[in-house]
């Protein structure tokens, strides 16, 4: 997960909708203002490529019962299905991180470490750690046979990104060239896939790769 930067006003439809008996707020507009926010990834394991997408509440609205927030554009983000799945969990209704607000990497380390994926809190509220708790559960969770496969599926694709990051890394420090640096600098861009990884990732080991500094560095740092 990583800082999202939502566009403003809403989309035209979500007023239009929300008066309607059984409006919708999937409608185009929405759809397609998601995606280009959140650079076509789901915002809480950052896979892209989705194959079934899904708008997603950040605060629940109890089937529809809280009609504001069904329609607020900002409680709605881009998802995919099965970390929609895992979040549909009462304990996650209410105080999950907003990523447009709140930079994930300022409160969150998110690591690939001995085969797991590791998201530990920096600070003890209890937003943060539910938060953590969620995205370990995205990839994590395998309580069921689909949900199984849904997380091998996001753990490999993660895998496979970090290890190409490692391989460029290891150029990039024993040759450092024009072309190594630009790969970097895109690997590490909020807009890559799994860039609560990969930037996490070299902020902790930023003593072996100095020059990377500006392409990781917080807000709340400068």
């Amino acid at each position: 997960m990583v800082k999202i930067e939502r566009t403003m006003p809403p989309p035209r439809s979500l007023e239009i909708e929300k008066e309607k008996k059984a409006g919708s707020y999937t409608c185009e507009d929405v759809i397609a203002q998601l995606a280009q926010d959140g650079h076509g990834k789901c915002y809480l394991c950052e896979i892209n490529e989705l194959q079934s997408i899904q708008v997603e509440h950040l605060r629940a609205h109890h089937g529809g019962k809280d009609k504001n927030r069904k329609f607020d554009w900002n409680n709605l983000f881009y998802s995919c299905a099965h970390c929609n799945n895992v979040k549909n969990q009462q304990k996650y209704d209410e105080l999950i991180l907003d990523c447009c607000v709140v930079d994930p990497e300022t409160v969150m380390n998110q690591v690939l470490q001995g085969g797991h994926v590791i998201v530990e809190p920096l600070d003890g509220s209890e937003s943060v750690n539910l938060t953590a708790g969620l995205l370990t559960d995205c990839f994590e969770l395998r309580n069921t046979g689909i949900r199984i496969r849904e997380c091998d599926t996001r753990f490999k694709a993660l895998q496979t990104t970090m290890t190409l990051l490692y391989k460029t890394l290891d150029k990039h420090r024993q040759n450092p060239t024009e072309k190594t640096r630009k790969q970097l600098e895109g690997m590490l861009s909020r807009a890559y896939k799994f860039a609560g990884f990969t930037r996490t990732y070299v902020r902790l080991h930023i003593e072996r790769y100095p020059d990377l500094l500006p392409y990781v560095t917080l807000e709340t740092t400068l």
